[in-house]
């Protein structure tokens, strides 16, 4: 066993499945940025008091956080969510609005290890703040909906709610906390607590004892007021205009303290119900407020990678590249000549690689077969003499009109291995 290993609920992402993550990430680049968010790159760490305000009964806050005092004296934490962070970052630079902005990254919450589910995780997610409008949230939803269409996914899930507004919510809460405590000898444990800090996050519990109680409780819709009912039938009726399926889950309440309106979820078919949630998000207008700054709305969502690849995996889409190299240059002649051919062929735009420490042939050639290269390029004492080079096949069956192995000039062979490896995979 090694000396050092990863902490529990972090690991080490190889190839090719780190290639996998960046073409993650390069895929929603592309979906988001076509509707003009533009990325933020924000520290890995943050005055705790920017997640403080993320709410006192929120487990992230008083369970999960990785805080610590630094050698400044100063209070710091490890972000666990980026929302905040977003927020801050606009309270402290005064962007125009609406302010349109995504982000890929590391998120860190010391809570148990599980599939799917790590303490180091990466997410993706954007966010706009400065508009009020619900036209707004039906484009954030639908732009999650498109990445998840272009990774492949089919089934994918939406759920949908409203916490309308904070006066709202705030009657529900109440509703809530006297239907919950009458029926308090039936909940579970775990929930009697939540209930003392938060009746609405009862409703998150998926314990099956809880299940018939949560099942009875009062609806949110029944206290939305005028402008909350509104902009609720908006979004639906901009989401059913795109032809984006939904239902409607009175019990979404996501898991952080602040979202107030619309919030959703999208849920991967395949996974276990009870982890099957991808990523979500919502509005939260008073976030950027509680930041220090103005009154300011806000609506976004965050995706988590390792659930999304997970869905990925079980509908056998965006599957991981093979990794495989176009060229490897075998030189028996003292690796002068593998230099120069694979820096020519990597200025061609092929992936190329080559053997170090003058191996020998049988070695070289061994190493070009476990690199999943199509062709060999190899330069013996003959060829170095004749200015030329053997290309050889190493993968494709050999048909009738087909060229084998073949001598090609060195001043021919960068062009002659283009034009071939093109016609090949055409």
């Amino acid at each position: 066993m090694p000396a050092f290993q990863t902490s529990p609920g972090m690991r080490d992402i190889l190839a090719p499945q780190s290639v996998r993550w960046r073409r993650f990430v390069d895929v929603f680049a592309e979906v988001v940025e076509a509707a003009g968010y533009g990325q933020l790159i924000t520290p890995l760490l943050e005055d705790l008091g920017v997640f403080t305000r993320l709410g006192e009964s929120t487990d992230v806050v008083t369970k999960e956080m990785y805080d610590f005092v630094d050698k400044g004296g100063r209070h710091v934490a490890l972000r666990p969510e980026v929302t905040a962070s977003v927020c801050r970052a606009f309270v402290e630079h005064h962007p125009p609005t609406p302010w349109k902005t995504w982000y890929a990254g590391s998120n860190f919450r010391y809570e148990k290890p599980q599939r799917g589910r790590y303490r180091q995780f990466d997410q993706v997610g954007i966010e706009v703040l400065g508009a009020d409008d619900p036209y707004l949230d039906v484009e954030v939803i639908a732009l999650g909906w498109e990445f998840y269409r272009r990774l492949g996914l089919r089934q994918v899930t939406l759920r949908l709610n409203s916490l309308g507004e904070p006066d709202d919510r705030a009657r529900y809460v109440t509703e809530l906390a006297a239907y919950f405590t009458a029926h308090h000898a039936e909940l579970s444990p775990e929930s009697r607590i939540t209930l003392a800090k938060n009746p609405l996050r009862v409703l998150d519990s998926k314990r099956p004892q809880d299940a018939p109680v949560v099942a009875g409780a009062p609806r949110i819709a029944d206290c939305y007021s005028d402008a909350a009912a509104e902009h609720f039938a908006t979004v639906q009726a901009g989401l059913s205009s795109l032809a984006i399926p939904f239902t409607i889950d009175t019990g979404l309440v996501r898991g952080l303290d602040y979202y107030r309106r619309t919030t959703f979820e999208y849920q991967g078919g395949t996974l276990d119900s009870a982890q099957n949630g991808l990523g979500g998000g919502g509005r939260y207008d008073g976030l950027v407020e509680a930041l220090g700054g103005p009154p300011t709305p806000g609506v976004g969502f965050a995706l988590g990678v390792d659930r999304t690849l997970l869905a990925c995996d079980d509908e056998s889409v965006f599957v991981a590249p093979d990794g495989a190299t176009d060229v490897f240059v075998v030189d028996t002649t003292g690796g002068a000549e593998a230099l120069t051919i694979t820096s020519a062929l990597r200025a061609a735009g092929l992936r190329a690689e080559r053997a170090f420490d003058n191996r020998s042939m049988k070695s070289q050639m061994k190493a070009a077969d476990r690199s999943g290269a199509s062709h060999a390029v190899i330069v013996g004492s003959n060829e170095l003499e004749a200015g030329a080079a053997v290309v050889r096949p190493l993968r494709a069956t050999l048909v009738e009109g087909q060229p084998g192995q073949s001598t090609v000039l060195r001043s021919d062979l960068v062009d002659h291995l283009v034009a071939h490896l093109r016609n090949s995979t055409s």
